[in-house]
């Protein structure tokens, strides 16, 4: 096998990533490639708006005029290669525009533009087949609601743009991680059948995807973290096993270790054993991790299995209406002054409601931050002297919404004492964006790759369904040892990431020291879990939550279902992606020896 290492730079983690990133990588000297990932599924609906208005958007505009147009000079004379799918919801504009700034410059860059993800074109038929939403089982929504459809593709199409010559490959809706495994499976030939290589690649661009969240950022031992405001972007060193060190370039800020990439590898994976992509069905409870220098952690062992034959596809659709307040108090009781302001806001509005014959809203929220909230019946605070009170509410007709907020302005002067920081325009309605998932047949999407004028089909329609009872599931660690305990906060043992699926959220639980992984386990059973999230889950009832184990780390992940209020683009939540959720479990305390009590700073 060949010894040659592919370096890949992880420039971009959203839509609206720092623009320093492209020349901090390019600066950083040998990198072969520099991926970008814009894409979440309320960023499809808002491009999707974009190209509703004018035909040449609905693309990531700032991935052509801040990442590329000012280090296309030093892209071409360093022979760097560039993959991002910045084309959204429209990525043949996308190219075009790239191109047109490629030849404005007096380059001969190649652009090739990878589509077939829209699915659009199919919603009548997709109506008419009676798909059904792969999680809640709901109906296909009205036609006329619907913003975005878009499956996710794979590496492969990637990977054969480059075979065709280009030096910038610009993609529709694909997998976060595909613009890394395009790039792996090109360079190295992989084939569909080296699934371990495929996986390990896949687990590489994991990493990569989120940017300076592999090295540092939203890290749980944060006050380790020097130079914040120049983050190092992370780096991939991947061999053609598939095995990679993540590292950053050198004299920028943050950090990388085996806490920084083990949450990046956690972060929203669902089932470990089971991480669904187009190209490989990716094990990563095998994968190992380890600390070889400085900044620079080795990653092996992930496995795959077979791809399946259909493509994820996620649909976006306009569903009733929301909208929200913040407001301040302070002074003796703020807490209960804030809560009664908030309940006499939904009162009020409800009595306008009955009034002009609306419906009542069909979901409202109080939440007070600064009485630890967020804790539900964990919280430790009472008496709060200072909080700051969200409302918000969804309603079937904008004019609730409307009535609601405007309630929330008239009652400014009839509220308890103590209202503060209560100034500035009334907020207006928004339309609530929901998301809808369901499978499709791989058959059903054509995928085809533009470049030079010239379109070339790709052949996708490869995979077999998975058989989640062929999943081998570790063995629990072995028991905790039965002496004297100490209880010890879960953040003294562990790393935690937390992130959001939809409706569904990922808490990854990192151990430490393998020593600590038996007692953590114990504790944090699923009840526990259960019982720390209650007031967010819909139900309590067995498989709310699920547990997964990842020996090969040391690791724990816990899936939690509808637990988002309906999930990121469509909740009235503070918190609608579950950012903060590991927080919430960190604090829990666990029942450790005393030897190891004592051996914790």
């Amino acid at each position: 096998m060949s010894d040659k290492v592919l370096r890949i730079g992880g420039a971009s983690g959203f839509w609206g990533d720092a623009a320093r990133a492209t020349p901090q990588l390019l600066s950083a000297g040998e990198l072969d490639y520099i991926v970008y990932d814009y894409l979440a599924e309320i960023t499809m609906s808002i491009m999707a708006r974009g190209r509703a208005k004018d035909e040449t958007k609905g693309y990531a505009v700032d991935f052509v005029t801040a990442a590329m147009k000012p280090n296309l000079s030093l892209v071409a004379e360093r022979g760097v290669k560039v993959i991002s799918n910045a084309g959204g919801t429209n990525p043949r504009a996308c190219a075009d525009a790239l191109r047109a700034e490629i030849a404005a410059q007096g380059l001969a860059l190649k652009v090739a533009c990878v589509s077939g993800d829209d699915l659009m074109p199919q919603t009548a038929q997709l109506s008419d087949s009676g798909v059904r939403e792969m999680f809640s089982d709901e109906e296909f929504p009205a036609v006329e609601r619907i913003q975005s459809i878009n499956a996710y593709l794979g590496a492969f199409p990637i990977a054969r743009a480059l075979d065709l010559g280009a030096d910038i490959v610009v993609t529709g809706r694909c997998v976060d991680s595909a613009v890394t495994l395009g790039a792996c499976i090109h360079e190295f030939n992989w084939n569909r059948n080296d699934l371990d290589q495929l996986a390990q690649g896949s687990l590489a661009g994991h990493i990569l995807e989120c940017g300076p969240q592999a090295t540092g950022g939203n890290f749980t031992d944060w006050e380790q973290i020097t130079g914040m405001a120049n983050m190092g972007y992370p780096i991939a060193e991947i061999a053609a096993n598939g095995n990679f060190i993540c590292s950053k370039p050198a004299n920028t800020g943050g950090l990388v270790t085996v806490g920084t990439v083990s949450e990046q590898m956690l972060y929203e994976i669902g089932d470990p054993q089971a991480y669904m992509l187009p190209d490989v069905i990716c094990d990563f409870s095998t994968a190992v991790l380890a600390q070889v220098d400085d900044n620079r952690v080795s990653v092996s062992g992930a496995t795959g299995r077979p791809a399946p034959d259909t493509y994820k596809v996620s649909a976006t659709y306009a569903d009733q209406f929301r909208g929200g307040v913040y407001m301040s108090f302070y002074g003796l009781d703020a807490d209960r002054k804030a809560n009664a302001l908030g309940k006499a806001v939904f009162e009020a509005s409800r009595n306008v409601f009955s009034a002009v014959g609306l419906a009542d809203f069909s979901e409202t929220s109080i939440e007070l931050l600064g009485t630890e909230s967020q804790y539900g019946d964990f919280s430790a605070v009472e008496d709060c002297r200072e909080v700051v009170m969200k409302i918000a509410a969804k309603h079937p007709d904008m004019m609730g919404i409307g009535i609601m907020l405007k309630e929330s302005v008239g009652l400014g002067l009839a509220t308890p004492p103590g209202l503060s920081g209560f100034a500035g325009g009334r907020p207006k309605p928004s339309p609530v964006v929901r998301l809808f998932s369901f499978l499709i047949d791989k058959a059903r999407v054509e995928v085809s790759i533009d470049l030079d004028g010239q379109t070339t089909p790709c052949d996708e329609v490869h995979g077999q369904p998975l058989n989640e009872d062929h999943i081998e599931r570790p063995c629990a660690p072995d028991s905790a040892a039965a002496e004297p305990s100490v209880n010890v906060p879960l953040i003294k043992l562990a790393w935690g990431r937390s992130g959001d699926k939809g409706a569904k959220a990922n808490v990854g639980i990192i151990a430490r020291d393998p020593s600590y992984l038996p007692y953590i386990y114990q504790a944090l059973s699923i009840e526990a879990v259960t019982a720390r999230f209650a007031h967010f889950l819909e139900s309590s009832e067995p498989g709310a939550v699920e547990r997964f184990l990842l020996p090969g780390s040391n690791a724990i992940n816990f899936l939690l279902h509808e637990v988002l209020g309906g999930g990121g683009i469509a909740s009235i939540r503070n918190d609608p992606q579950g950012k903060g959720y590991a927080q919430l479990l960190l604090s829990v305390p666990i029942p450790v020896p005393a030897s190891i009590a004592e051996t914790l700073s």
